[in-house]
């Protein structure tokens, strides 16, 4: 087991590169088993949760090698249709193998996902799609088991947009005989570019990036190349650090378009931002103006940014309240941050934050992946010494946060510890 350590109280500045995004690898590699051949996936992140699906496809017979963020995958030799729970249970994406493993194969046996700590995520809206085409699914013994001679277009309304089960369906679709029209589809960029993606292999695919995707069946598709698009939450995450340590802070390679709610959150707390093409500057103002946030689907503010801004906030000058409307319960972070001095009440869905005038370093645990960074946050700017425990969690969403923290100027380092 491994913990951060970290010093605070040192304003950071410098210029930091965005890795590629997590959410969005994580749906093109189970899309490569939609044909036969080799494919490279550039600027992939060196994640765990990349080396988690890169398993996933191994034990599906497919061979996986990953050098200089290049993922080279070939899937000449996949004979076994299969997910298992040992490897499912440690992240929920690895369920984006059963649209394509049944809309090629016409069977799939994917284990009920695990992977963050927090609250009911239920796999219902994925099923369904999957049998609105045409295929038998049953539950047996905690998998997902699909059946199908042929997939077929069907009309698919969800009641609330799903990233992971928007990517599913289209993924089972793209291969089906006929038209499939999913309704209510998530228009996050990560699912954008799952379809830019099918549609290099051949498929046909209109209406990414709004809330009708339409996809019309192709009897076969071929390899392609893709280059990962940038982490909009690791931007996000590196221009609050900036901001809670009153610094100056410039993140290269990302893509302002795809976190543009954040950016205008930043403002309205009072952060000057330099806006370019691929860049964002971050300077922080003298106090940090309290601001309400409500999470939404994109391109609302992300659930995903939720905890940091939480940090962010417990430091602002006044009052702020933060409403969960995604993931209820999403709140597992507030107890830490209390910890470290943080005045937050939780009620239900919505947190209350009372802007303190510091926090106050101590040992915290993490709990999920987006918590973890929000402790480093506030660990970055609390007194003296704090120590973050389970940070497993962050190395599944963030690559190499603490080298390009130090970069920053960061006192932040990893140690062994035996604690849990």
């Amino acid at each position: 087991m491994e913990k951060f350590v970290i010093i605070g109280g040192k304003k950071l500045s410098g210029e930091v590169e965005i890795s590629g995004a997590k959410n969005s690898v994580l749906a093109l590699m189970p899309a490569t088993l939609l044909a036969s051949g080799t494919y490279k996936i550039y600027n992939t992140p060196d994640l765990r949760d990349v080396k988690t699906m890169s398993q996933v496809l191994i034990e599906i017979g497919v061979n996986v090698n990953f050098e200089n963020h290049i993922l080279t995958i070939n899937t000449e030799n996949v004979s076994k249709y299969e997910a298992p729970y040992e490897l499912v249970k440690k992240m929920r994406a690895s369920i984006y193998v059963l649209g394509p493993l049944v809309g090629r194969f016409g069977y799939a046996k994917v284990s009920l996902p695990g992977g963050c700590a927090w609250g009911p995520r239920p796999v219902d809206l994925h099923i369904e799609g999957i049998k609105k085409l045409g295929a038998e699914v049953e539950l047996d013994s905690g998998y997902i088991v699909a059946r199908a001679k042929k997939l077929h277009g069907a009309k698919i309304h969800f009641d609330k947009p799903s990233v992971g089960a928007t990517g599913n369906v289209m993924m089972a679709s793209v291969l089906a005989k006929g038209i499939t029209l999913i309704e209510n589809a998530a228009k996050e960029p990560e699912i954008v570019q799952l379809g830019e993606f099918l549609i290099s292999m051949g498929a046909k695919i209109t209406g990414l990036g709004t809330d009708t995707i339409e996809i019309e069946g192709v009897d076969e598709l071929k390899p392609a190349d893709v280059t990962t698009i940038p982490d909009r939450i690791e931007a996000g995450t590196f221009l609050i650090a900036g901001a809670i340590t009153g610094g100056k802070v410039k993140i290269k390679k990302c893509n302002p378009k795809h976190f543009e709610a954040v950016l205008l959150k930043l403002e309205d707390a009072g952060c000057y931002l330099n806006v370019g093409d691929d860049f964002v500057e971050i300077e922080a103002p003298d106090e940090i103006k309290p601001v309400d946030v409500t999470t939404a689907v994109y391109p609302g503010f992300p659930t995903d940014m939720q905890a940091q801004w939480i940090a962010l906030m417990s430091i602002a000058n006044g009052t702020s309240v933060v409403t969960e409307t995604i993931f209820y319960d999403r709140f597992k972070h507030v107890p830490e941050l209390v910890r470290l001095g943080a005045d937050i009440e939780v009620n239900e869905n919505v947190a209350i934050v009372r802007g303190v005038r510091k926090l106050k370093g101590a040992k915290v645990m993490s709990t999920d992946l987006r918590a973890s960074a929000s402790l480093i946050l506030a660990g970055l700017v609390a007194e003296g010494k704090t120590e973050v425990l389970r940070i497993y969690h962050i190395d599944r969403g963030y690559e190499r946060i603490e080298e390009k923290l130090q970069r920053l100027g960061a006192q932040i380092w990893r140690e062994k510890t035996d604690e849990y």
